[in-house]
């Protein structure tokens, strides 16, 4: 698929991933949300220019770089790229690791040698990975040096990938380098969708697009100011982790504290040792937090942001309750690149995701694509200066309709503008003629104090097409039987409507998660034996 020629100045020799964009007339409407940028755009640049020279920039264990050691190092990495592995602009780079200042240094130079950066999960397998370097035809990968066994076999299944190098090769080279001056329309960054079942798919974002998230979530939401120290759980890889970890502090001169470990152990550690002020991470991460943090542990906390799955109006009251800070609830997506719904912490209603990120527009429409009152549930549909490319794949005219993008998510808007998550439009529960929407049934349950966590799906059923079946996963020492099932049915009969109640519960051990945490409740349909 070839994009149409009104797209601008590109400095990349290898035009394949602009060369398999959708047709221009694919594309969602781009609106200009008063944004403005030059035709040639270094995206890596502009972030390393947000900051005083000897400002913090990368915080790691025990040592801190200020913003010219960054450009420094990103210059190490851009040189070995060019001078050693032959990357011609517009090559894509495999970036694999955990959250590292080292990951942090090679995605920028990767950007300043004109590359496309295709960061993936730390946890994936060669065959995962194949299927990315596959997708993207990957010629390039920096890998953490403990990783690279699994990107080289990774290799053997797609030679296409010509160079690997480890992390620890950079170091020691000439730090002197002259960016590539790419274009604001050129690709940057093309990010692999979390499922990696089945066929990929890979989000294609350009130079402009990395700023214009910062320059309406990060300016309009977060307001970030400089001497703010950035942290949180999400892999870079994960677009909601790269915007954390390096677009929004970088670009208003703060700092990043990357934490590479998972769980609220590390993710106090990082507390306690950078004096974290701006978190990002999961509903089920700050619920963990809850019950892990013991006085002041918190206190440093300026800014909260959850985004992956909903969160529940009583993890978002007990962290309220707990430090005062009311957490930024918001949504995005891959193809969108970062948080397009959400609210500012005093404007923030707890349950609701919030409005619109001011640049951003939202509407509630129906199968037919026409627009719904405030307070009936339907498709989400935005639009705004970021929007949905996918590299070579039919399913764009899926995500993409009449200019919009179709986030796959059910939400009702009020009266007031706030949007309210119901389920994902393919886990919408009709039973008995009845929706319900699985979030507030999972809401309800986490109320109770046997649960510690939850989700819910529908499960067919003869008489009422489908009903409410809820997965649980028990706090320590509790036991699941038929007793604790029977109370948990009568505790979300008294909190919200009858109807709406599991009739059917399973107890798990655990959740099955995505590399980024999102429950895959797909797996949990499978399990269901009315299926």
């Amino acid at each position: 698929m070839n994009v149409d020629s009104d797209v601008g100045f590109t400095a990349h020799v290898d035009t394949f991933a602009r060369d398999r964009l959708p047709a221009r007339s694919a594309w969602p409407d781009l609106l200009g949300a008063g944004l403005t940028y030059p035709d040639r755009l270094n995206a890596a640049d502009e972030l390393l220019a947000g900051g005083a020279g000897g400002a913090p920039c990368v915080h790691g264990d025990g040592f801190a770089w200020g913003y010219d050691e960054v450009r420094e190092r990103a210059g190490r990495v851009a040189r070995v790229l060019v001078e050693e592995m032959r990357l011609a602009p517009g090559n894509r780079v495999l970036l694999h690791g955990p959250n590292t200042p080292a990951l942090i240094a090679a995605w920028l130079g990767i950007l300043r040698a004109g590359g496309i950066v295709v960061a993936t999960m730390p946890l994936l397998r060669a065959g995962e990975i194949a299927k990315v370097i596959g997708k993207a035809q990957v010629t390039h990968a920096l890998v953490e040096d403990g990783l690279v066994a699994e990107v080289e076999a990774a290799r053997g299944l797609e030679p296409v990938l010509a160079s690997v190098r480890p992390f620890s090769t950079v170091e020691g080279r000439d730090a002197e380098f002259a960016s590539v001056p790419t274009g604001a329309d050129d690709v940057a960054i093309i990010a692999f969708t979390s499922g990696t079942t089945g066929q990929p798919k890979g989000c294609v974002h350009l130079h402009r697009d990395l700023l214009a998230t910062c320059d309406t979530f990060g300016r309009h939401i977060l307001r970030t100011e400089a001497g703010e120290v950035f942290s949180g759980t999400p892999p870079l890889a994960f677009t909601f982790g790269l915007g954390g970890h390096v677009l929004f502090p970088l670009r208003f001169g703060a700092s990043t504290a990357p934490c590479a470990k998972p769980g609220p152990d590390a993710t106090l550690e990082a507390i306690a040792r950078h004096g974290i002020t701006t978190l990002f991470t999961a509903p089920t991460g700050y619920r963990a937090l809850l019950g892990k943090a013991g006085p002041g542990a918190l206190d440093s906390l300026r800014v909260c942001v959850s985004a992956g799955e909903p969160l529940p109006a009583g993890v978002s009251e007990a962290w309220f309750e707990r430090t005062g800070i009311r957490i930024i609830d918001g949504i995005g997506s891959t193809e969108m690149l970062h948080i397009f719904i959400a609210s500012r912490p005093e404007d923030a209603r707890a349950g609701s995701t919030g409005t619109v990120v001011p640049g951003y527009e939202a509407r509630i429409v129906d199968d037919a694509m026409r627009e719904l009152p405030p307070g009936e549930i339907g498709r989400l549909a935005v639009r705004g200066p970021t929007g949905c490319r996918y590299l070579d794949d039919p399913r764009q005219s899926v995500y993409v309709v009449d200019g919009w993008n179709l986030t796959g998510d059910a939400f009702r808007m009020d009266e007031d503008g706030y949007f309210w998550f119901q389920a994902r439009t393919d886990d919408m529960i009709v039973s008995s003629g009845y929706n319900i929407s699985g979030a507030e049934v999972e809401s309800a349950l986490l109320e109770h104090p046997a649960v510690a966590e939850c989700a819910v799906v529908a499960s067919p059923d003869e008489e009422r097409g489908h009903v409410v079946k809820a997965f649980v996963v028990l706090a320590a020492g509790v036991a699941g039987d038929d007793a604790l099932a029977a109370s948990l049915q009568a505790h979300v009969k008294a909190r919200i409507a009858p109807y709406k109640y599991p009739r059917r519960i399973a107890f798990l051990d655990a959740l099955p998660r995505t590399p980024t945490g999102k429950v895959q409740r797909t797996h949990l349909r499978a399990m269901d034996p009315a299926r």
